[in-house]
């Protein structure tokens, strides 16, 4: 028997590759399942079943390519709603035999109400590992707030009640030795305070779990469990829908997006269609020289969550400005959560622009020690969360978080000068070029962030403790 791990950090998203005896199951695959095929290829093995935990709100998902591609059948936890594509709506404690091992359905509405475990049992039958999904993390549980957005009458109290019975009844009686492979860890949008951990012992789980202290009343983990929780990504409930009723091929997205453009041909779309320019360089690339009225969401930081949190439409129209040879990367990134309307890519990037005789914009990007000889210009503006700030910030700091920038906007006077700071120097330079290309000409980044104002003792940091309510 083999269990892997395919953990994404840019997604802090886990799939799962289970095999035994020449037999493939893959838990929550990713949009580009190629990975997957040649693996088991690698270990002369089929991939039978593409198990999915529920209908994911954060990522599309690879299971109806994979399905395509491998003749593989597709399964769900109970539901009652139709999905567009050939799949078993499995019923709860249903097994499903691979190889000389078994999978068995448990079925733990919360998160979702198909949201759905899957219990490994070895060929002895001996409970092996449990695959999570979103109902438990590493230290949390998923968040009970998202499924209202697609059915008005699950509130987020209904679904917390229902997994508050899950956990209690289906997870905590499980073996202690069993090892919990969730779908997220840290940095995803789909729990409150998850570890960067990505496995466990349900034993260690009970002790050190909040959600699985059996001490909790009913009322009270509804209200633990619901406690701070902030707005999910306004991409989520597109996410969930294109899981439910099937999507373009994986195959036909890059074969568009990764089509390279001529300095005018870029120039005609972007000025003849409704479409957005992301720079997926490193932000003092993109400080030093970019194209006018471009975003930039750089590749080498949370991409894909940006782009979500900050693009409301998933249709949009997409031109991709990249490093040579990481157009394709781009492009995938950007499906995986569902924005498949890339028009393709700057060929030559920024030089064959700079080459064609076309203008070019820039940033003001300074140093910590530069921003102190400066600072009475203008304000210091952290565009970190709410939560980050208040835990720890420069004295006399105004803080708009990135997360919320059309509402972070009313902050800044287009007549004032601001210096800018996140945490490194990511953030702010996304902040500044949305506000850049909406008309705003004074705003200046501080390079490395809150890292460096604070390590340079140059300035007064406040420190307070984090409320729940901010996390």
């Amino acid at each position: 028997m083999k269990v892997e791990q395919i953990y994404t950090g840019c997604l802090a998203q886990g799939a799962y590759y289970i095999e035994s005896k020449g037999e493939v199951a893959i838990i929550d695959p990713l949009r580009e399942v190629q990975p997957y095929i040649d693996f088991a290829e690698k270990n002369n093995a089929k991939i039978k079943y593409i198990f999915e935990t529920h209908f994911h709100a954060d990522f599309v998902s690879g299971h109806q390519d994979l399905a395509k591609k491998t003749g593989a059948k597709i399964i769900f936890g109970p539901t009652d709603t139709h999905v567009g594509f050939d799949a078993i709506i499995a019923k709860d404690s249903q097994e499903f035999q691979l190889g000389k091992i078994t999978l068995k359905v448990i079925h733990t509405p919360g998160h979702t109400m198909e949201s759905t475990c899957y219990l490994l049992l070895d060929e002895n039958g001996k409970q092996n590992a449990i695959f999570t999904g979103d109902t438990l993390f590493i230290g949390d549980v998923g968040r009970p707030d998202l499924a209202q957005k697609i059915a008005s009458d699950l509130t987020q109290e209904k679904l917390a009640s229902h997994l508050y019975d899950s956990l209690r009844n289906k997870i905590i009686p499980l073996d202690d030795d069993l090892i919990v492979y969730p779908a997220h860890g840290a940095g995803s949008a789909c729990g409150k305070n998850m570890s960067k951990e990505t496995s466990d012992t349900l034993g260690n789980q009970k002790k050190t779990n909040y959600a699985l202290d059996l001490s909790l009343s009913r009322e009270e983990f509804i209200e633990k469990v619901t406690d701070g929780l902030m707005p999910p990504p306004a991409y989520f409930p597109e996410n969930v829908m294109m899981n439910i009723q099937g999507y373009d091929s994986i195959d036909n997205v890059l074969k568009r997006g990764t089509h390279p453009l001529s300095p005018q041909e870029f120039e005609e779309i972007a000025n003849n269609h409704d479409t957005l320019i992301i720079d997926t360089r490193t932000e003092q690339d993109f400080a030093k020289e970019h194209i006018p009225n471009s975003i930039f969401i750089g590749l080498d930081g949370s991409f894909a969550p940006w782009v979500g949190t900050l693009i409301p439409d998933i249709k949009q129209e997409i031109l991709i400005i990249a490093d040579q040879g990481r157009e394709e990367e781009a492009v995938t990134r950007l499906s995986r959560v569902g924005y498949d309307n890339s028009l393709g890519f700057l060929n030559g990037g920024i030089d064959s622009w700079k080459k064609a005789g076309k203008e070019t914009e820039s940033i003001e990007s300074i140093s910590v020690e530069e921003y102190a000889k400066r600072k009475a210009e203008g304000e210091l503006l952290d565009v970190r969360k709410k939560s980050e700030n208040y835990s720890e910030h420069v004295i006399g700091t105004v803080n708009a978080p990135l997360d919320f920038v059309n509402d972070s906007m009313q902050l800044v006077d287009k007549n004032k000068k601001y210096f800018v700071h996140c945490g490194g120097g990511y953030r702010s330079m996304i902040f500044i070029s949305i506000l850049k290309a909406r008309g705003y000409d004074n705003l200046i980044d501080i390079k490395g962030g809150f890292k460096s104002l604070k390590e340079s003792n140059l300035f007064e940091i406040s420190n307070y403790v984090c409320p729940s309510t901010m996390l």
